[in-house]
């Protein structure tokens, strides 16, 4: 899979950009603040329907102007693909191949992409809000039912939420319609942790030979997930439905004296374990490194079993964080095979025939040309 055509208008610092792009590694030069993050990031979008630097949608509109438009053609294995993205004040909408998708968990999986950016560092040494976003972006490329699970999810645990405050508050008393928000949740909870779990054991699948080999042989990693209840990857769906009903009951008291949920795939968490040391409390910074750039590989690998085709994988300003060594083991591992993007202020010093053979473009002041 690769993207032909970028097009954006009035997005960030873009008023108008029209850019082709080749099916190998892109090279996006220019300073800081010039706009070569915002190109990544559309790229980003047009895939997700979402930002991976901002919540905040409206920030992706250009200064003044009521909305941001982003426009893709797609190669895959079948043919060429139109897609369009419009991000408004009132929302957004997404067509695929000329066709408005009604929601957007139908929209994401169309396109695949795999960031790498120096904030994914964090996905080792970061908060567990980090790896479950992580997760859930990552589930949702492959896995549409998954978005839609997840979504329906985050509304059933706000009612619930809301629901428990009013008891604390005693502005409820009805214990009944707790019950029923209870047993939405669990459902629900058990289908997504069901999912993650399945996703964990494909990525360290992937990972383990990948990290083994960056490691020159001396680490071996592991990836776990960490439940907030006492669930785990070898019970079925029932089971893991029963051990929440066993729970919540236990709970109940203390979540209305709480006013909150506290167990569930919003509070749960992943943990790295090389040679079997948690990496975020004991690894080095190299080692920490050596861990998200693996699951970054990982992920490319792991997209392209699932759907038949590689992503599009962003290397926003990561290769001068990584060192000699880890920047030559990720470009022989994508050459050849997955078009690449990747952002820098400049490519002296990295000495790689990948860089040498890439199509470049420079960015200034938001308007990005093509170096012949």
């Amino acid at each position: 899979m690769h993207i032909e055509e970028l097009m954006l208008k009035n997005y960030r610092n873009y008023g108008h950009l029209e850019a082709s792009f080749e099916n190998k590694v892109n090279v996006i030069l220019g300073e800081n603040a010039q706009g070569k993050t915002n190109v990544m990031e559309s790229i980003f979008v047009l895939a997700m329907a979402k930002s991976h630097r901002t919540s905040n949608d409206k920030e992706l509109i250009r200064w003044d102007e009521d909305y941001a438009k982003i426009e893709g053609r797609i190669t895959k294995t079948h043919g060429s693909v139109p897609l369009q993205l419009v991000v408004s004040k009132k929302g957004k909408r997404a067509k695929y191949n000329h066709i408005e998708q009604k929601k957007l968990s139908q929209y994401v999986g169309n396109m695949n992409v795999v960031m790498f950016a120096p904030e994914d560092l964090n996905l080792v040494k970061g908060s567990p809000q980090v790896r479950r976003r992580f997760i859930d972006m990552e589930i949702g490329q492959v896995s549409p039912v998954y978005l839609h699970d997840i979504s329906q999810y985050q509304k059933i645990l706000q009612q619930r939420n809301h629901y428990l405050k009013q008891l604390q508050i005693k502005k409820q008393t009805d214990l009944t319609m707790l019950d029923i928000l209870t047993d939405q949740f669990i459902q629900m909870a058990a289908k997504i942790i069901f999912k993650r779990y399945e996703f964990i054991q494909l990525l360290e699948q992937w990972a383990f030979p990948i990290h083994e080999g960056i490691s020159r042989g001396l680490e071996t990693l592991k990836i776990q997930y960490k439940p907030s209840a006492e669930v785990s990857e070898d019970q079925d769906l029932s089971k893991m439905i029963e051990v929440y009903e066993n729970k919540f009951h236990k709970v109940k008291t203390r979540e209305i004296e709480r006013g909150t949920t506290l167990f569930g795939p919003h509070r749960d968490d992943l943990e790295f374990i090389v040679n079997g040391r948690d990496v975020q409390t004991f690894g080095s910074q190299g080692q920490q490194r050596t861990t998200a750039l693996s699951v970054k590989l990982a992920e490319i690998e792991l997209i392209n079993k699932e759907i038949g085709e590689y992503p599009i994988l962003l290397l926003d300003d990561v290769l001068s964080e990584l060192d000699d060594y880890r920047q030559s083991h990720l470009l022989n591992t994508i050459q050849g095979k997955v078009q690449t993007f990747v952002t820098t202020t400049s490519v002296d010093g990295i000495d790689h025939r990948t860089l040498k053979e890439a199509a470049t473009y420079h960015v200034q002041s938001g308007v990005m040309t093509k170096i012949q």
